[in-house]
C-alpha cells in the first residue's frame, strides 16, 4: 500500500504530520516504511494514527529477537521466537507473539491477540482485540483490556482496571488499582483484589481472599479460600462462600443511613459466615411473583 499526501488529506491528517511526511516522503512512501520512519523520528502517535486509518495488513514480521527499536508499530502480525523488548510503544495491526517474554516501556497494543511463552510487561497499558495469554505473569502500569480472555500462568497486575470480554484467570493473584470485569468468570490461584468493583458474568473464585473497594457481583457463585471483603454490597447468582472460619464483610465503606441500599448481600442462600452487610434475600423472596 502506498501512502501519499493526497491520502493523508483524505484521512484529515494534522498539519504537522503532513509537513513531516512531505519532507521525509516527497514522492510518497510504502505503508510500513512510513510507520517505521515515524517511529524512528519519535512520533509513534502519528504511526498509530495512520494504522488506525489505513487498517491492518496481512504482512508478518518474523525474527529471533526484537530489541533494537525504541518504538515499533507494525501493520501486520509480529512473531518473535524469543524475546521482545521495546523501550517505547509496541503496536501491531494484527497479533503479537513471542516465544519468551514481551516488554515495552510504554504501552502494548494489538488488533488481535497477544501471546508470550514467558511474561508480558508494559509501563503503560496492555490492550488486545482478542485474548492475552502469558506463560508467566502479566503486568501493566495502566489498564489491561482484552476483547476475549486473559490468562496468566502467574499473576495479573494492573495499575488501572482489568477488563476481558471472556474470562480472567491467573495461576497466582489478580490485582487492579481500579475495577476488574469479565464477560465470563474470574479465577485466581491466590487472591483477587480491586480498588473498585469486581464483576463477572459467571463465577468468581480465589484460592485466597477476595477484596473490592466497591461491590462484588457474579452471575454464578463467589468462593474464596480466605475472607471476602467489599466496600459496597456483594451479589451472587448462586452461593457466596468464604474459607473455613473466615468472614464475609460487605458495606465496609457505607454509612449506616445507606445500609439497606448500598450494603446489600444477595445470594441463593444466606452465607453462614456473613459478618457485615444487609442480607436482602428475604426481600427478594417477597418480591418474586406467585405462581398460579
Amino acid at each position: 500500500m502506498q501512502i501519499t499526501l493526497d491520502l493523508l488529506n483524505e484521512y484529515r491528517a494534522c498539519s504537522a504530520g503532513k509537513e513531516w511526511f512531505a519532507v521525509v516522503f516527497p514522492n510518497g512512501g510504502e505503508y510500513q516504511a512510513v510507520l517505521d520512519a515515524a517511529c524512528e523520528d519519535n512520533q509513534p502517535v502519528w504511526a498509530e494514527w495512520l494504522l488506525n486509518k489505513a487498517g491492518p495488513a496481512k504482512t508478518v514480521f518474523k525474527a529471533k529477537i526484537l530489541t533494537n527499536k525504541k518504538h515499533f508499530v507494525f501493520a501486520g502480525s509480529i512473531r518473535i521466537s524469543e524475546n521482545i523488548y521495546i523501550s517505547g510503544k509496541l503496536i501491531s495491526g494484527s497479533g503479537i507473539q513471542a516465544g519468551h517474554g514481551i516488554q515495552a516501556g510504554h504501552g502494548i497494543l494489538a488488533g488481535e491477540g497477544i501471546q508470550a511463552g514467558h511474561g508480558i510487561l508494559a509501563g503503560h497499558g496492555i490492550q488486545a482485540g482478542h485474548g492475552i495469554l502469558a506463560g508467566w505473569g502479566i503486568e501493566a502500569g495502566n489498564k489491561i483490556k482484552a476483547g476475549l480472555g486473559i490468562l496468566a500462568g502467574d499473576g495479573i497486575l494492573a495499575s488501572n482496571g482489568i477488563q476481558a470480554g471472556w474470562g480472567i484467570e491467573a495461576g497466582e493473584g489478580i490485582k487492579a488499582s481500579r475495577g476488574i470485569k469479565a464477560g465470563s468468570g474470574v479465577h485466581a490461584g491466590w487472591g483477587i483484589e480491586a480498588g473498585d468493583e469486581i464483576e463477572a458474568s459467571r463465577g468468581i473464585k480465589a484460592g485466597w481472599g477476595i477484596k473490592a473497594g466497591d461491590g462484588i457481583k457474579a452471575g454464578e457463585g463467589i468462593k474464596a479460600g480466605d475472607g471476602i471483603q467489599a466496600g459496597l454490597g456483594i451479589e451472587a447468582g448462586d452461593e457466596i462462600e468464604a474459607g473455613l472460619g473466615m468472614g464475609i464483610f460487605a458495606g465496609l465503606y457505607i454509612r449506616v443511613s445507606n445500609w439497606t441500599v448500598k450494603a446489600k448481600v444477595l445470594a441463593k442462600t444466606k452465607p453462614e459466615n456473613l459478618i457485615s452487610g444487609y442480607w436482602a434475600g428475604e426481600e427478594n423472596k417477597k418480591a418474586e411473583p406467585c405462581e398460579p
